[in-house]
């Protein structure tokens, strides 16, 4: 069978075109990714704004022209934190259905947890019952996934997004100090108010999917251009994370931009996606994560099917 899958999502949106079999994804035809920041001022306003909605049109009228030559038996599209958390979200999921006749399903903090520790378990072993967190930081939320095999036991949807925490905190360029520790600060305490401490403490394993981990990959290998083969595995250790965060910090957006294997449209959110993984890391007491390709397109291709 061959899906079509679109993840409109706070920061960017994606598309996966892929065959399955049974329970597995046997081939990716197609993977692409635009940054199209559709979250920026639901935050302050509760609404999707005009050009932040025509942007992702314009990324979607991109797509199908790469959709329609490989005839999907189905079209499948996953909505997120800004579309669930905006006032004209739900017209706005109509829109796509009418212009581009994919199933909307704009996904509750559960269901959106649930498909992304589907995706980023889908090639693992399902007998290796080590607690695993995935995490998927996304624009306007951060989904928290525990469990082992894949089964997920715990799952919680934070307000803790790149989006969210850039409009936020960040109004300097380069950000100050008091904005990074206030950022930081923020993102420890929603974390730490929604996942409990015994569940935090059983954890011994940590996968990190979307563009924030993958970017982080990248920029630790200096990959130009992006290559998924040698980001999918690559593990980032705490350190690392760490020292990212301070060379990325530390420079404007115009340097930031030119980062080797940071795409030019992530640099303006990737200083709060650093932060949030390493409190994650920080909270969860992992020394190193494990950065996949796997992620919720793929958990939507095999949960909607």
């Amino acid at each position: 069978m061959r899906v079509a899958v679109i993840d409109i999502g706070s920061n960017s949106t994606r598309l996966l075109i892929a065959d399955l079999d049974e329970d597995r994804v046997v081939d990716e035809l197609e993977r692409r990714s635009v940054v199209t920041r559709l979250g920026t001022g639901v935050d302050a306003n509760g609404q999707l704004q005009d050009d932040a909605m025509e942007r992702v049109f314009s990324t979607l009228d991109e797509f199908r022209e790469e959709i329609e030559p490989c005839r999907p038996e189905r079209k499948i599209a996953i909505l997120t934190s800004a579309v669930r958390d905006a006032r004209n979200g739900s017209e706005f999921a109509q829109a796509v259905a009418d212009r581009y006749g994919f199933e909307p399903h704009v996904l509750e903090g559960d269901e959106e947890a649930g498909l992304t520790f589907l995706g980023a378990t889908s090639e693992r072993d399902p007998e290796d019952r080590t607690p695993t967190l995935v995490i998927d930081i996304g624009g306007g939320s951060t989904e928290l996934v525990v469990g082992a095999g894949r089964e997920a036991d715990f799952h919680v949807s934070t307000q803790a997004g790149v989006v969210r925490q850039t409009e936020r905190h960040i109004k300097s360029d380069p950000p100050s100090p008091d904005e990074l520790d206030q950022l930081a600060e923020d993102v420890r305490a929603i974390i730490s108010d929604a996942v409990k401490p015994e569940v935090r403490g059983e954890v011994r394993h940590g996968i990190a999917v979307a563009g924030t981990a993958t970017s982080l990959a990248a920029i630790a290998q200096r990959l130009e251009p992006y290559d998924p083969e040698k980001v999918h595995g690559y593990t980032v250790s705490k350190e690392e994370a760490e020292r990212m965060l301070g060379e990325l910090a530390a420079i404007p957006l115009v340097e930031r931009r030119t980062t080797p294997g940071l795409h030019p449209d992530r640099a303006p959110t990737i200083v709060a996606g650093a932060i949030i993984l390493r409190e994650v890391m920080e909270l969860f007491g992992l020394s190193a994560i494990e950065v996949s390709e796997h992620d919720i397109l793929r958990g939507a291709a095999l949960g909607f099917r």
